[in-house]
């Protein structure tokens, strides 16, 4: 479908451009992202994002493709190339990460392998070009001019402002841990052999150009990271340059390399990543176990024992039992209409991004007026907190009484963030994560939805049976920063 943007003409899809191989290829090509009027941010550069919602700030992201179109016809099904030739989305790109950051970075302490790869494609691979412990400079510039080496800087939102606000936004809007990586490669140089990703990708194109080819997925919608020979990809089914301020969009599973033209210094993109093991299969694996608890506390034929020796034999009548059993788990599913998510849901807010409050604040303290009785309160953070109903954790050898645990990523460390959950990692740093949150009897839950669901709430409203236990509340989320008093 063609549409009129004022005096060009634009088309849903990869704007179509020769390619190796005699075929076309599909992009879009967009306009200039609109944004509010432009505001200086701390780097000087004017911010074309909207950051006033984690909705705003993705609708800006993509601009000008609209959400609708792209969740309806982009989201996880072929890519999106919006090309901007705008001089003022450029600058706010290169305000990002750009080269001249690195020596500034490395006096900071970074080391290979952690921090920063250096790499170079040779022959369809991939050479890593690491050197030992601490990354120095001079040396790091060394292999990126005479080896022509790419140099791969990992979660840059732990020391770039800009990007730490992006993707804490996102992380909101998506309700899934945001990554980054930046990447650098010099003239006539390709840093990666072809592969395909685990994750969504957004590119956002910063200096320099990039010239792109990707191929139609061998695994649609893959679970893991996987290098592809030349011989299996065939021809590019798109092929195009991303200049400063364009973005690029592929699904999970997109095929795809990328290297730097001959007469372009340098080139730097920075890929924003998401939906790693968050589908539809995961989700399952994370809240079966719930529902086969709790359906089998009504439910007798699930406490029935299993046939003797079905661990060693598994027969046909077994495996027609189980479907059975799966549907009555489906209507017990149906009928309470609750689906509780354990693990998902505590790993995301455990490890995601803290609010960015500002590069100068100071961390999260309760501060204002203590709540009291007559107080009336709202929820601060509300896409920080999650309320959960599980086991109580400090009784485990008791009889398992449920608890309700508020938890929140206000106290998260933006230092650790995306950099994995190895105990040696973290120790070295002292910067070991932790669940941050707060536990309650079963009987607060009505209270803390009352909380979440109202923009304000008496607390001598809430549905509590004392006043007590309402102010003992209404304190314990106020020393968490959890609300506000008003």
């Amino acid at each position: 479908m063609i549409r009129e943007l004022g005096h060009l003409c634009y088309e849903d899809g990869l704007r179509k451009m020769p390619r190796k191989g005699g075929k076309h290829a599909d992009m879009v090509k967009g306009t200039q992202a609109q944004c509010k009027r432009p505001k200086l941010d701390t780097a000087g550069s004017p911010s074309v994002l909207r950051f006033e919602s984690p909705d705003s700030l993705f609708r800006s992201l993509i601009s000008p493709m609209e959400e609708e179109v792209f969740f309806r016809e982009y989201w996880e099904q072929k890519p999106l190339l919006i090309q901007r030739n705008d001089a003022l989305v450029a600058a706010y790109y290169q305000c990002l990460f750009q080269l001249s950051d690195l020596m500034e970075l490395c006096s900071q302490g970074l080391y290979y392998g952690r921090d920063v790869n250096v790499c170079r494609c040779v022959n369809g691979k991939k050479k890593v070009l690491n050197k030992e412990g601490r990354v120095n400079y001079m040396q790091l510039k060394k292999d990126f001019d005479q080896k022509k080496a790419t140099i791969q800087f990992h979660q840059p939102q732990r020391f770039k402002d800009e990007l730490w606000k992006i993707q804490e936004k996102l992380e909101c809007y998506f309700g899934s841990l945001v990554g980054s990586n930046v990447y650098i490669t010099p003239q006539g140089s390709q840093g990666l052999p072809p592969h395909y990703d685990d994750v969504e990708v957004f590119i956002l194109q910063l200096e320099g150009e990039k010239h792109w080819r990707l191929y139609k997925p061998t695994v649609p919608l893959a679970r893991e990271y996987n290098v592809e020979s030349e011989d299996r990809i065939g021809n590019p089914t798109h092929e195009f340059i991303l200049k400063p301020g364009d973005l690029l969009y592929f699904p999970r599973g997109t095929i795809h390399q990328a290297d730097t033209p001959h007469g372009i210094s340098h080139s730097t993109h920075v890929t924003i990543s998401t939906y790693q093991n968050n589908s539809w299969g995961d989700f399952l694996l994370d809240t079966i176990p719930g529902l086969v608890f709790d359906t089998a506390k009504e439910d007798v034929a699930l406490r029935m024992s299993i046939p003797r020796q079905l661990l060693m034999v598994n027969t046909a009548d077994s495996t027609k039992k189980l479907s059975s059993l799966l549907r009555r788990l489906a209507d017990h599913l149906e009928s309470s209409g609750e689906l509780r998510s354990s693990d998902m849901k505590k790993d995301f807010i455990m490890h995601r991004l803290p609010p960015c409050l500002g590069c100068d604040s100071d961390p999260l303290t309760p501060g204002g007026k203590l709540p009291k009785i007559d107080s009336k309160i709202k929820l601060q953070f509300r896409d920080h907190a999650i309320i959960t109903v599980e086991p109580d954790q400090e009784n485990a050898d008791e009889i398992r009484r449920e608890m309700v645990y508020v938890y929140h990523s206000l106290k998260n460390r933006r230092e650790t963030h995306m950099m994995g959950t190895e105990d040696d990692t973290a120790s070295e740093d002292g910067l070991a994560q932790q669940t941050h949150g707060l536990r309650f009897p079963l009987s607060h839950l009505d209270a803390l939805k009352q909380i979440w669901s109202s923009s304000t709430v008496n607390v001598k409203e809430l549905n509590l049976t004392s006043d007590e236990e309402k102010e003992n509340l209404a304190l314990s989320l106020w020393t968490e920063c959890l609300i506000e008093v008003l």
